[in-house]
Formats: C-alpha cells, sequence, structure tokens
C-alpha cells in the first residue's frame, strides 16, 4: 500500500525550497518525502512509519533539541496520523541512552488493570473466556492509560523541552490535517464495524458514514484542543482533572451509536486514573558478540526474551554459516525463549520472574544444548528451569505457559541526536483501532490493552504469570532496544507487531551483526516467526528463499503476509548517522536526518558489528 503523506502545510513547504538546519532564520526541518527507508548524514536523526511525525521529530532537532524531546514530539504528531496505533489513551515502553553518564534506563508507561478487576474479569457467567473480539469492543478492556505521563517523565527526566513546546508539532498537524493515503484509509475499513459501534468514533472516523476517501484531508481539531490542554495544565488534566472525568465516564459506559447493542461496561475509576504511575526501571542487558543489548524489563517480555535468544544464539558461531543454518538456529532459539516468557514473565510487583536466570550464561548453555544444527526441535518446546543449577543439557523441563492474545498493531519511533543520546520508544493502544472507543470531544481512542491478559491459564495446576489482577500491568511484547559497544553508541531499534515484536527485532539484529547486512537491508529481509507454535509463520520472500530447505529440516510453515515494521538508527564511523524504516511494510516507514549527506551508501558505510569469529 502507498505510504502517506505530508500535511497540507508541509505540501506548502515543499514549493518553498525549505532547507534542514538553514543557518539563517528559524530551524526547520525539510518535509521529509513519502516512503524514505532510509537517511544518512549529520546532526541527528530520525525513523517512524510517518513523514509527518518523521518531520516533526527532526524539525526538533533542528531547532536544538534532544533525542527526548524530539521523541515525545514525534510521538505525539503519531498520535494525529497513526491514531490507530497509538495516542494518549495508550501506553509503552520509553528506552533511552544518555550519552553524558553513558547510561540507559527506561519509562514503564504500560497500562495498569483497575483496582476492581479480578482474575476472572475476562470469564462469562459459566466460567468460559469471552471471545476475544468482545472483550476487545467495550469498556472492559481499557486500562490506565499512560503515554501522557511518559511523555512527561521523559522530558523531565532526559528533555530539555517544556510539554507545550515537544506538544506544538502534533497540535499543528491535527489543527491543519494530514493528507489520507491509503495505509489510512484501509486501516478505517477494517476497523469500521467496531468504530460504528461508538457514536463519537463514528463521527470522527467514518466521515459521512464511510472512511474517508484517499487525497482528502483528515482533520482532528478535538485532539487539537486536548494537546493544548495538556500542553497548558499539564498531564495532570489527563489523571486528576476534567480529562480525566471524561476517560471514566467513557470507559464505565461506553457511548454507543444510536441501535447499537450495548457492550460491556468498564471497571476504569478516577481513583485508578490518580494512582496510575510510569516508573523507572532499571533495563535488561544481555552481551551479543561483545556487544551490550539493552531492552525493557517485565512487565515487558521484550528485553528479556529477545536477552535469552541472544544468549542461546552466542553460543554458535554464525558469522561464517550460509544462510539457512543461521536462520535455523534462530528459529529455535525464538522458541525455546519463548517458552521460557509464557512460563515466567508477568508484571514484577505480581509474579516472582526469574530474570537474572533468564538471562543467565548457564541457563542459555543448557537451553542450547538442546539444539540440533541437523534437525528442528519438534515444537511446543516444554519451559527451561532457570534455577540456577544448570547441567550440560537440562534433565527436567518445566510444561509451557500460555501466550495470551496481543493484536499486531502499534508503533515504534526511534532518535538518536548529535551528541549520542538515543531514544527508542514503542506505544500503542494495542488493537489496530484499540477498543474503538473515542472519547467524545476530545479526538483520541482509549485501549484495549487489558486484553493482554491471559484470559485463563492453560492448567490450573501451574501459576499463570499473567492473569488480570488489581492495579496489574498486563503482559507486554514491546521491545525497545539499545545496543552499545564498550558504553557507547552503535544502533537502536524495534518494531511494532504484538508478539511478533521481539521475533523482528531479534532477527534484525542477528542479520546485521551476524549476517553482516547493513540496518536498512537487516530490516527489509524477509521475515519469519517461531513463537513456540507447532509452525513458523513466514512471510512469502521468506519461503521463496529459504522455505524448502529449512523444511528439509524439519521446520513447517504457515504463510503471514506480513510481520512487524521496524525502524531503526545507527551511528557511523566520521561522526555519520544512519536512520533506517521499512521499504514496503505498512506501505513503508520513514528515515530523515537533520543534515543529509548525498551519495552516502548504507553498503560501504555500515561497519562490522560485534566479534561474530
Amino acid at each position: 500500500m502507498p505510504r502517506r503523506r505530508v500535511t497540507v502545510l508541509a505540501l506548502t513547504g515543499l514549493t518553498a525550497g525549505l532547507v534542514v538546519g538553514a543557518p539563517a532564520g528559524p530551524a526547520v526541518a525539510d518535509p521529509v518525502p513519502d516512503r524514505q527507508p532510509l537517511a544518512v548524514g549529520t546532526g541527528g536523526a530520525v525513523a517512524t512509519v510517518d513523514p509527518d511525525a518523521t518531520r516533526v521529530g527532526l524539525e526538533v532537532l533542528a531547532e536544538g533539541g534532544n533525542a527526548a524531546d524530539a521523541a515525545v514530539a514525534a510521538a505525539a504528531a503519531l498520535g494525529v496520523t497513526e491514531p490507530y496505533s497509538a495516542g494518549i489513551g495508550g501506553g509503552g515502553f520509553f528506552l533511552y541512552y544518555d550519552a553524558a553518564s553513558r547510561t540507559v534506563t527506561s519509562i514503564d508507561g504500560r497500562e495498569t488493570a483497575p483496582l476492581a478487576m479480578g482474575a476472572d474479569a475476562f470469564l462469562d457467567e459459566a466460567g468460559d473466556p469471552l471471545p476475544f473480539s468482545e472483550a476487545v469492543r467495550s469498556g472492559l478492556s481499557v486500562g490506565t492509560p499512560g503515554t501522557a505521563l511518559t511523555w512527561a517523565r521523559a522530558l523531565e527526566e532526559f528533555g530539555t523541552l517544556s510539554l507545550a513546546d515537544a506538544l506544538r508539532g502534533g497540535t499543528e498537524l491535527a489543527e491543519d490535517g494530514f493528507v489520507v493515503d491509503e495505509t489510512f484509509r484501509q486501516q478505517t475499513a477494517e476497523n469500521q464495524e467496531k468504530f460504528a459501534t461508538f457514536a463519537a468514533s463514528a463521527d470522527l472516523f467514518l466521515p459521512g458514514g464511510a472512511p474517508p476517501e484517499v487525497g482528502s484531508v483528515f482533520r482532528n481539531p478535538d485532539l487539537a484542543e486536548t494537546y493544548r490542554l495538556l500542553a497548558d495544565e499539564g498531564v495532570d488534566e489527563l489523571y486528576t482533572g476534567e480529562l480525566a472525568a471524561d476517560v471514566v465516564r467513557t470507559a464505565q459506559d461506553p457511548p454507543e451509536a444510536a441501535g447499537v447493542a450495548p457492550v460491556r461496561a468498564g471497571l476504569l475509576t478516577e481513583e485508578d486514573l490518580a494512582r496510575y504511575d510510569a516508573p523507572r526501571r532499571e533495563p535488561t542487558r544481555a552481551e551479543y558478540r561483545g556487544l551490550e543489548v539493552y531492552g525493557m524489563a517485565p512487565p515487558s517480555s521484550g528485553g528479556s526474551t529477545v536477552g535469552e535468544a541472544l544468549g542461546i544464539l552466542d553460543l554458535f558461531r554464525l558469522g561464517s554459516l550460509p544462510a539457512v543454518p543461521v536462520l535455523h538456529h534462530y528459529l529455535e532459539a525464538s522458541a525455546l525463549a519463548f517458552a521460557d516468557r509464557n512460563t515466567y514473565v508477568g508484571d514484577p510487583a505480581y509474579s516472582q520472574v526469574p530474570l537474572a536466570e533468564l538471562l543467565s550464561p548457564g541457563f542459555a548453555a543448557e537451553r542450547a544444548c538442546v539444539i540440533d544444527p541437523a534437525a528442528a526441535l519438534a515444537k511446543p518446546v516444554p519451559a527451561g528451569v532457570p534455577d540456577g543449577e544448570y547441567g550440560p543439557c537440562p534433565a527436567e523441563d518445566a510444561g509451557a505457559g500460555e501466550s495470551g492474545a496481543e493484536g499486531p498493531s502499534t508503533t515504534h519511533l526511534t532518535v538518536g541526536d548529535a551528541a549520542g543520546n538515543i531514544a527508542s520508544y514503542t506505544l500503542t493502544i494495542e488493537q489496530t483501532g484499540g477498543s474503538g472507543i473515542t472519547v467524545p470531544g476530545r479526538g483520541f481512542l482509549l485501549n484495549n490493552e487489558l486484553t493482554d491478559f491471559t484470559f485463563a491459564g492453560a492448567d490450573p495446576t501451574v501459576p499463570e504469570p499473567n492473569l488480570p489482577a488489581p492495579g496489574k500491568r498486563p503482559r507486554s511484547s514491546m521491545a525497545p532496544t539499545i545496543v552499545l559497544d564498550d558504553g557507547e553508541p552503535v544502533l537502536a531499534l524495534g518494531s511494532p507487531g504484538g508478539s511478533t515484536i521481539i521475533t523482528t527485532v531479534l532477527q534484525t539484529l542477528v542479520n546485521r551483526i551476524d549476517r553482516n547486512m547493513d540496518l536498512a537491508e537487516a530490516i527489509a529481509a524477509p521475515r519469519a516467526t517461531q513463537r513456540n507454535t507447532a509452525a513458523v509463520q513466514a512471510e512469502p520472500a521468506f519461503l521463496a528463499a529459504y522455505g524448502e530447505e529449512l523444511a528439509a529440516l524439519g521446520h513447517t510453515f504457515t504463510e503471514n503476509p506480513e510481520i512487524g515494521a521496524a525502524t531503526g538508527i545507527e551511528y557511523l564511523p566520521g561522526g555519520l548517522l544512519l536512520a533506517a524504516a521499512e521499504s514496503d511494510r505498512r506501505g513503508g516507514g520513514s528515515a530523515g536526518v537533520v543534515h543529509p549527506v548525498p551519495g552516502t551508501g548504507t553498503t560501504d558505510s555500515a561497519p562490522q558489528l560485534g566479534d561474530v569469529g
């Protein structure tokens, strides 16, 4: 699908000859051309799924803002142009490298369950799990939003701008509008029935009762006014003010359209919003080929699962192997790490997550022992036992846990500034279109993140770490990632895609480090995802290139037309930055730098990373 789009204002700018980081007058960034998956230059880099969001982030960098400032500004823009994937009605995880202190830290902006929610919240009167679509399209699925507080905390902890300044680009974008492309129209059409259920959603996203036409201008003045309110009053307005009351009222009594059957009411209260916090957390850390790979700790399973899989793969010297053996080991390590993720990872405030053991070299060696280079393991594989006592091979395995159901939506942005600060930020409202419920008069959708909980455990005799509980954060697969080499920034990346986020990030790292692709190639390469299931899901191009040889090793496949939508940045020799996004998936992404260097090619510029042997 062709990717959107620049704003009406930006279309004028294209003809005005604006120059990125121009020395005279206000610093302004050129509108980023549609479908630009690669940019190399200096002054800072931004990669998102959307040209307008990338442009907004670059303008902040051009005006002297740092990576945190630009990330918040770009995220606010995505709340306008990607409202079905992100926005202040949702949450996410913000991973940040501070160049001055040479440290990585994170902000946990994951949504929380209402205090009134119990373990049986998603069971019907007979004790059976609710149909997933029914649970999604309801107030019951709405968790306490965390995005706005994440933005405020990121600016306070790491940034230089006020929230009002960071929201300016998104506010103008909501007010002036953007040009609808086929991606936006199709996503609207796919959610038409859901949006038509709720009056405010139908009014906003289905003008005249139908999805907006390609080429039309989509404006969201209600969201512009909401951003102005947050700029003037601060994010407390969303947690204790009138905006909080509107969110609670909407979740508790979703405003169905006329003639629509009632949906399930939500449990969110004003107390839930007032109690919400977006805490800083220590990131996960794994070593891979001598590099330091940082990710998001629980309640996300992204950092632990990517890190465990890397620990397993680090025991095999893949750099000298052909593609098929490398991919075989990638798929096997993914299955093993997912078995452990499903069994052990949940909100650490409610479950004892053996994080240190999951990431330990001893556990990695025990898990790696079962990989046969010549034959695929039967799937699903059982979980390992991360108990600190490891032999050369496991003597006994635990059962495999439930994976839960995560939507394929979400968005990821990656920002690096000239000083070496990096923001890797994944944010979401869960399913494409979230719960489908727009807060009347406020211009944003509410999340359905609570459907990320496991509705019912597979085995009542085995503890399930991801059941609902009061105030609990559902397990996530979001995997914002930052890679350092001896404390210096090397690259950062992330992706949307539900639980395929983990495998997308892992495969991209393997492509970049072990297969020595440049970052743009590593992102564009065909994907497969093995999440401890009987069959591997794979894109058509992956099956065409590798399917027959991998099938001969015992892997079985089902086709998935598209997996993930990654973005990343890399610090190159000579002070250059590389920004990379998808060339085709989700219509193509948008990569930009403040000062482009004409004629710079990635293959010539990308060094070998790590000790691949």
